[in-house]
């Protein structure tokens, strides 16, 4: 494969974003369930996380959240009428449901799909298989609208292999990127992944399946020997880590994790060692002990769901949310990588509103390879350059709410709110086939 850069496709944050408490085991998002919510706040810092990625020499792109409230959700159960009276309708005989057509949730992009870049599949074209996020219902509703998406900015067949999600049938539950990370020498080169599956917590349930992780790898034409397979820790699943990357973040030969991630930890870092060996790939796996900092520590700050991005210089910087800084324990341990060479630097950005419900700078993007063809053949409105950021935050503070309180879930005028919007981002994106995914 020729020179390759990664890329970070971040999610837009919808018009719909809420407090709605609904992601059992987040415990960000149960903790702040019902609070009022800015969802243009919300979209601004998203914005900036990008435009600050870009800055910094790196390939931004982005993706358009799906058109909330989800109408054919709600058609499905039985609620008909005028908009109005559906949404009143919902509200009084089923909230729960209400709140999830409205979920805003798509804008945590590591979730959409799992991508393995041209140079490791059998192929030679880049597979991204949209994950079907069947544990959440207020998820489960997002691969149809995101498949449509993300066929649009894949979509040049040569190239791109956007593959529809698994059956969400018991044992196959499959939540994206979160749970998987790739390994390599240098991006353009084959590489090793490293997919993470569930054990089953006390108080939570697992969400990832290992079947599921397996079935991605063989429709990507994957070579086995090149897979690693690890299961979390029940008691980091019981501590809130829902996804594998609130406790693990991985870039190139760099793989950090906390102690207690998975079920046998010294088991787990010598198959990860022993496929990067095999396969030529320098790797430095640095863990975070329990005297470090504990893993409630780990949740609470998210500093395993920050981006390591490339410095440029061979080495690698860290982009975090702006809560890390409260713990002063994880803030040392930060200080020790870059004493130690481990990171070129840290930084943090102001993500309260996705914090909030549980999404730091990691779950806000979905990383990508391409090489310099690959990236010519992508939807060029979906393209991240200054002009187009510009163009996005003036469309923000065009549509979107300073305030939404799950209340406001049952205004009509909030619906028509985002059918405008959407249709004013089709025409901001060049991309008039969006509002067909709807």
């Amino acid at each position: 494969m020729s020179a390759a850069r990664e890329w970070n496709f971040d999610g837009l944050v919808g018009l719909s974003h809420s407090y709605a408490g609904m992601a059992h085991g987040n415990l960000a998002a149960e903790q702040h369930a019902g609070q009022v919510a800015d969802p243009r706040a919300a979209a601004l810092q998203g914005i900036a996380k990008m435009r600050r990625v870009q800055q910094a020499g790196l390939a931004q792109g982005f993706l358009p959240p799906p058109l909330r409230p989800d109408w054919h959700f709600l058609h499905a159960l039985g609620f008909r009428g005028a908009p109005g009276a559906v949404l009143d309708a919902a509200a009084r005989e089923a909230p729960a449901l209400l709140r999830a057509a409205w979920s805003a949730a798509s804008m945590w992009t590591a979730n959409a799909a799992t991508v393995s870049p041209a140079a490791d599949s059998d192929d030679g074209r880049l597979h991204l298989s949209v994950a079907n996020l069947s544990s959440q219902i207020h998820r489960a509703l997002e691969p149809r609208q995101r498949e449509g998406h993300l066929r649009g900015v894949f979509a040049a067949a040569a190239r791109f292999a956007v593959h529809a999600p698994l059956p969400g049938a018991p044992g196959l539950g499959d939540e994206g990127a979160a749970n998987h990370t790739r390994l390599c020498a240098d991006y353009g080169e084959a590489g090793v992944q490293v997919f993470v599956y569930g054990a089953q917590g006390q108080r939570f349930r697992a969400r990832q399946a290992r079947a599921a992780s397996a079935a991605l790898a063989r429709r990507h034409g994957l070579a086995p020997k090149r897979c690693v397979y690890l299961e979390q820790s029940a008691a980091a699943i019981d501590a809130g880590v829902f996804h594998n990357d609130v406790i693990a973040v991985g870039d190139r030969g760099l793989y950090l994790a906390h102690a207690q991630a998975y079920s046998e930890p010294a088991r787990a870092r010598a198959e990860v060692e022993a496929a990067c060996r095999a396969a030529g790939v320098p790797l430095r796996w640095v863990e975070a002990s329990a005297q470090d900092f504990p893993l409630a520590d780990a949740v609470g700050s998210y500093v395993f769901n920050s981006q390591l991005l490339d410095d440029g210089a061979g080495g690698t910087w860290l982009l975090g949310p702006q809560t890390l800084r409260e713990y002063p324990r994880v803030v040392r341990w930060l200080e020790q990588l870059v004493e130690e060479g481990v990171l070129s630097r840290w930084e943090t950005m102001d993500l309260k509103q996705s914090m909030q419900n549980g999404g730091g700078p990691a779950c806000l993007r979905l990383r990508v390879v391409l090489d310099a063809a690959g990236a010519d053949a992508l939807l060029p409105g979906a393209v991240a350059t200054p002009a187009q950021l510009d163009a996005l935050e003036a469309w923000v503070r065009r549509h979107y709410r300073d305030r939404l309180a799950l209340e406001d879930l049952r205004d009509p005028a909030l619906a028509q709110e985002c059918a405008e919007a959407q249709q004013a981002l089709a025409e901001l994106m060049g991309w008039p086939e969006l509002l067909a995914c709807h």
